[in-house]
């Protein structure tokens, strides 16, 4: 009787291989980091070949150990890193180019002239998404235009697009020898090509934009028991095991945490941040600048939708400091440098490398220091990094209580930024709720192995799954309530100083 199930947890800046057991514990882990290619300014890219050889070499790395053997794993899910897009050649495996990254600003022209047309949120009645170069539909058609004998390949059935999620799972189960071609439903939402009503494909959507029909994945639940497929025996596993689950890693996030219920939420502090509100299996139209996506769906059930508010930059603008400014040597150094100070000094950091995402939706916008004097220092910028991931987050809370009417009582919070504690009570002070962190941190991946475990029925119901979750650590908020919105009022005249910066051809 298989004892675990695992998870690849495929992010932005690095991949992760996990095992979890029946009450949702770490078991055995390994992780590597893959190169952030940077061509121009605002464009980002990855190797996705790169991000494969660390997806396998991880796997390797966990069962070399000895801990874990491939014939006690039950089953195979994955969690990745949404909207970067990988078109590939399914007769080799070789990508026709570098994966272009969620990041990555170089659509905004394309983006631009479909708004001419119906405004920025003219797709949005069908796909809950403003037209914004983060999501993955202008993607493939900025590839399809300027990457030589790409289009020609697609209406031949040469190309295949798909987000990471798509591309693993499509090696995992063979690649050139009959790889599944598939993705779920949390994925689809987040290409601005499905509708959220049918789960499928929008004929009308993909011929505005030039796509191919033929390139895109089939539609899958998040927790499938017909299997998307098997693992190669000859692959990095070493044995047939079935891949059934697959989330995008914020959707991840919000089944590891448990978020079962509408009207629950949580927050994932990473490269970005990513705050989702359950809101049951009804698409509740946003007016206030958030995302409505598809959070879940489990084999036959009905999808489970959400609310989102996605910040394009927290984690990274720490990982900014140490590698581009040199300030720190490490990302938890930024904590200690932060302490160095008492308050911010009166500066206020703006992120918007990528532009501003929710809840502005502003690609025009680039990133601010605001308010320095000759008093600044180092410390002040640390703690003004730190401070803008809840700065951030707090816009994020504001759209989601006015969109969905529910006042949040508390935050449940992972992510790597969560053992930060000076951010984790800065967090609790701006908002004015406790903020709590999961005894396991890992929720992305592990809700990535709930899905798998669900479908092979390694877990049976939702109800299983809660019972693993625990309450580590809980912030309350300690400021006064003149001091939160005075800061606070600092924050939005700062973002002001950050837009139009970048002028419309």
């Amino acid at each position: 009787m298989p004892k675990y199930v695992a998870a690849v947890d495929q992010g932005t800046t690095s991949t992760r291989f996990i095992v979890f057991d029946h009450q949702g514990q770490v078991v055995d882990s390994a992780q590597k980091e893959h190169a952030q290619i940077y061509p121009r300014p605002g464009w980002v890219e990855h190797d996705p070949l790169e991000i494969w050889e660390c997806t396998q070499a991880m796997m390797r790395a966990v069962l070399a150990k000895g801990k874990v053997a491939a014939k006690d794993i039950a089953a195979v899910g994955i969690t990745n890193q949404r909207e970067t897009t990988v078109v590939w050649d399914p007769r080799t495996g070789k990508p026709y180019t570098n994966a272009i990254v969620w990041q990555d600003t170089r659509t905004d022209q394309i983006c631009n002239a479909l708004a001419r047309e119906g405004g920025q949120d003219r797709l949005r009645a069908k796909v809950g998404l403003p037209l914004a170069t983060y999501f993955s539909g202008p993607k493939i058609e900025w590839i399809l235009e300027n990457v030589g004998g790409v289009r020609a390949a697609a209406e031949k059935g040469e190309a295949l697009f798909g987000n990471i999620d798509t591309w693993l799972i499509w090696w995992l189960t063979g690649g050139p020898r009959g790889g599944a071609h598939v993705t779920d439903v949390s994925n689809a939402s987040r290409t601005m090509l499905m509708d959220l009503r049918t789960l499928e494909w929008d004929e009308e959507i993909l011929r505005l934009l030039g796509i191919p029909r033929r390139m895109l994945p089939g539609i899958r639940p998040s927790s499938d028991p017909r299997l998307y497929g098997t693992t190669l025996a000859d692959g990095p596993l070493g044995a047939a095991l079935p891949v059934c689950g697959d989330l995008g890693d914020q959707q991840a996030a919000l089944v590891g945490q448990t978020c079962y219920s509408p009207g629950e939420a949580k927050n994932t502090y990473g490269t970005g941040c990513f705050m989702l509100l359950n809101t049951g299996t009804q698409a509740v139209p946003s007016t206030s600048g958030l995302l409505t996506t598809i959070g879940y769906r489990i084999g036959a059930e009905p999808a489970v939708y959400c609310l989102e508010g996605s910040i394009a930059i927290t984690g990274a603008l720490v990982q900014w400091l140490r590698d581009n400014l040199k300030m720190i040597g490490s990302a938890p150094e930024v904590e200690a440098l932060a302490k160095t100070v008492d308050d911010n000094g009166g500066i206020y950091f703006v992120p918007a490398f990528s532009g501003l995402f929710a809840p502005h939706w502003r690609s025009d916008a680039r990133g601010a220091i605001v308010g320095l004097t000759r008093y600044i220092n180092r410390g002040h910028i640390a703690r003004a990094t730190l401070e803008a991931t809840a700065f951030q987050t707090r816009e994020v809370l504001d759209a989601m209580e006015k969109d969905s009417g529910v006042k949040l009582t508390a935050l449940k919070v992972d992510g790597g930024m969560v053992q930060n504690e000076m951010l984790m009570q800065f967090q609790a002070d701006l908002l004015g709720v406790p903020v709590i962190r999961p005894k396991v941190a890992e929720t992305t991946s592990l809700g990535a192995a709930y899905a798998a475990g669900l479908a092979t029925g390694f877990w049976t119901k939702l109800e299983d799954l809660r019972a693993n979750w625990g309450k580590d650590r809980e912030w309350s908020p300690t400021m006064d309530a003149t001091r939160r919105e005075k800061l606070y009022a600092g924050w939005k005249k700062a973002v002001e100083r950050t837009l139009n910066w970048v002028e419309n051809e």
